[in-house]
C-alpha cells in the first residue's frame, strides 16, 4: 500500500484527485479525511421547534391526563 498526501476541496460530496496522482492510484483506496475546519451543523428541527415554538392562534396543548386518557 502506498500513501499519497494532497490538499483539495470537496465539491458536491466528491473528492477530486489531483491530475499528478491519477495514474498512480487504483480503484480500491482507503481515505482518511483531516478537515482544516469543522462545518457548523444545522440544528435538529425538533430542537429548533422546542427552542422557538410556533405560535398558532387558538392552540391549546393537551394536559397530561388528556394525553394518557383511554377511549
Amino acid at each position: 500500500m502506498q500513501t499519497i498526501e494532497f490538499r483539495t476541496k470537496i465539491k458536491n460530496g466528491v473528492i477530486h484527485i489531483p491530475a499528478r496522482f491519477k495514474g498512480k492510484v487504483g480503484e480500491d483506496v482507503q481515505v482518511i479525511l483531516v478537515s482544516k475546519s469543522e462545518k457548523k451543523s444545522q440544528p435538529d428541527i425538533i430542537d429548533e421547534l422546542m427552542a422557538h415554538p410556533l405560535k398558532v392562534k387558538g392552540f391549546k396543548p393537551l394536559t397530561r391526563d388528556e394525553v394518557y386518557a383511554s377511549e
